[in-house]
Parts: C-alpha cells; sequence; structure tokens
C-alpha cells in the first residue's frame, strides 16, 4: 500500500491507529468524541435558536462557532474512522483536494472569528453604552461572513498549489487527514517558497488574531478591575476566561506546527497535536462555554421547562 506511486492518483493516509489494542482502544475513544463534539454543537446551536434571550450578537457569534466546529470534526473524522473499519487507507486525489480546502478554510475562519467574539466582549464590557451602535447583527454577520470569505480564499490558494506539484513515487501521507505540511514531504521540487506562504498564512490567519485577542482583553481585564459591582465580575471574569480558554487550547498546537520549523517536528508529535486542534477542540467548546457561563445553563433549563410543560 505504501509503495503507491504515480501510476495512481490516489494518495494514502497512514492514519492514526496502530494495528494493535491500543489503537481500537484510541478508535472507539475517537468515535466517542466525535459523537460528543455533535451533541454539543447542535445542541448549542438549538439552545441559541430556540431561547429568545440568547438572540443577541455575543450568542450568534458563538452559534457560528459551533457550526463551524461541526463542519471542522466532520471534515476528518469521518473518513479517518471508516478507513480503520474497513481497512483501507486510501483516499482520491479530488477527495484529498476537498478535504484539504474544508480544513484551511476552517482552520482561517475560526482564528478571524475568536477574534470577532473578543471584540464584540471587548466592546460589551469597555464600550457599553456605544454597544448597540457598534455591534449589531448585521455587524455580526459581516464578520462572519467575512471570515469565511477570507478563509476559503486562503484555501483555495494553498489547495491549489498543493494539488499541482509533482510527487514522488510514494504517496503516502503520514497523517490521518490531507495536511498540506505532511504532503509537502512527498514533493519531488523544492518547495521553501511555498512553505514560506504557509508561515505567512498562519501568522496572518492565527498568530495576528491572537494578538489582537489578547490587547482585547488585557483592555478588558483593567476595566473588569474598576467595576464597582461584584455580580459584573463575576460575569465578565467568566466570560472571558472561557473564550481565553477556548483560543488557546486552539491556538498553541496550530502555532507549534506551522511555524516551527519541520526539522524540528516529528509525524508524530505533527498528529497528535493535530488531535487536539481538530478533534479536541470541537468537542470542548461547548462544554467550555456552557458550563462556565449562567445564561447558557438558564437558557438550557427554561428550554427543558419548556419542552416538559409542552408534554404535559
Amino acid at each position: 500500500m505504501e509503495n503507491y506511486n504515480q501510476t495512481s492518483t490516489d494518495f494514502i493516509l497512514l492514519g492514526l491507529f496502530p494495528p494493535s489494542r491500543i489503537g481500537t482502544f484510541l478508535f472507539i475513544l475517537i468515535v466517542l468524541i466525535f459523537l460528543m463534539a455533535l451533541l454539543g454543537n447542535l445542541s448549542m446551536i438549538l439552545l441559541i435558536l430556540l431561547d429568545t434571550q440568547l438572540h443577541i450578537p455575543m450568542y450568534f457569534l458563538l452559534s457560528q462557532l459551533s457550526v463551524m466546529d461541526l463542519t471542522y470534526i466532520s471534515t476528518t473524522v469521518p473518513k479517518m474512522t471508516s478507513n480503520f473499519l474497513f481497512g483501507s487507507k486510501s483516499i482520491s486525489f479530488v477527495g484529498c483536494g476537498i478535504q484539504s480546502f474544508f480544513f484551511l478554510t476552517l482552520a482561517g475562519a475560526e482564528g478571524l472569528l475568536l477574534a470577532a467574539m473578543a471584540y464584540d466582549r471587548y466592546v460589551a464590557i469597555c464600550f457599553p453604552l456605544h454597544y448597540s451602535i457598534r455591534i449589531s447583527r448585521r455587524v455580526c454577520v459581516w464578520m462572519t461572513m467575512g471570515s469565511w470569505l477570507l478563509g476559503s480564499i486562503n484555501s483555495c490558494a494553498h489547495t491549489t498549489y498543493i494539488l499541482h506539484i509533482p510527487y514522488c513515487q510514494s504517496r503516502a501521507i503520514n497523517h490521518f487527514f490531507c495536511d498540506v505540511t505532511a504532503m509537502l514531504i512527498l514533493a519531488c521540487v523544492d518547495t521553501w517558497i511555498y512553505e514560506y506562504t504557509v508561515f505567512v498564512s498562519t501568522i496572518l490567519f492565527l498568530l495576528l488574531p491572537f494578538t489582537c485577542i489578547a490587547f482585547s482583553y488585557g483592555r478588558v481585564l483593567m476595566a473588569v478591575y474598576r467595576m464597582q459591582s461584584a455580580k459584573g465580575k463575576k460575569k465578565a471574569y467568566s466570560t472571558c476566561s472561557a473564550h481565553l480558554t477556548v483560543v488557546t487550547i486552539y491556538s498553541a498546537p496550530i502555532a507549534y506546527t506551522y511555524l516551527c520549523p519541520k526539522f524540528l517536528r516529528t509525524p508524530t508529535e505533527d498528529k497528535a497535536l493535530a488531535v487536539f486542534y481538530t478533534i479536541l477542540t470541537p468537542m470542548l467548546n461547548p462544554i467550555i462555554y456552557s458550563l462556565r457561563n449562567q445564561e447558557v445553563m438558564g437558557a438550557l433549563r427554561r428550554v427543558i421547562q419548556k419542552i416538559c410543560s409542552m408534554k404535559m
């Protein structure tokens, strides 16, 4: 299988699961995480749609994050698990391109959306009187659309390049999805210029938003410190800490993978880190935002009571 050459257009995904009991255990664990991510993100989307008290910009952006997370985890896990179940490691040339496109689109779009969410909290806490003017449903829609559009443009450029470079005899990608950094190793040409563009894209779509998030939350913490209301402080700290947790879990592994020189990384490290931002983060996001947010928990209780009253 690993001796695929240029006579075939298929790629081989070596995968995440070793052929042993450990592999079976990891498979079951990944499937459970996938199901939890589906349930958690779908529940968050439905909750925000059903509860009118959550029809505000902050929760609109949160619902869009759940949509992205649902698509994100569905881009990699179903193919990975089906390959393990059916004993196949191949992925078609077109399938690899589609997977790479969606992964890169979502990776870029989510970084920008997290920055938009931080801006929303910055305006809400530092400029509460101007909030309704600066942040509206229309502004949130434009920020969301901008995240998707910029992410897809960046992804289209990278996917087009990675599918048009010549590959050597081996088409075995040492990863569990079509990651561009893992595919570059198989190229028969010098790719240093393209690697530089990956570096630049990571700065634009990850480090720059992360810097903006850090700056906005620095200002937020200063504003919260000056608050007189203990309840207001607690609510602000809860919301901001949840968002910072999500940003850190998502950004740190990607930054290491795409900014660190490849000679300092191993394929095993890349796959382990990829689990964090492609599988664990989509599962953790709804948990973090619900458990650390009293408004979400209150909305959940109201929806459950409404459903119970309808049945009676």
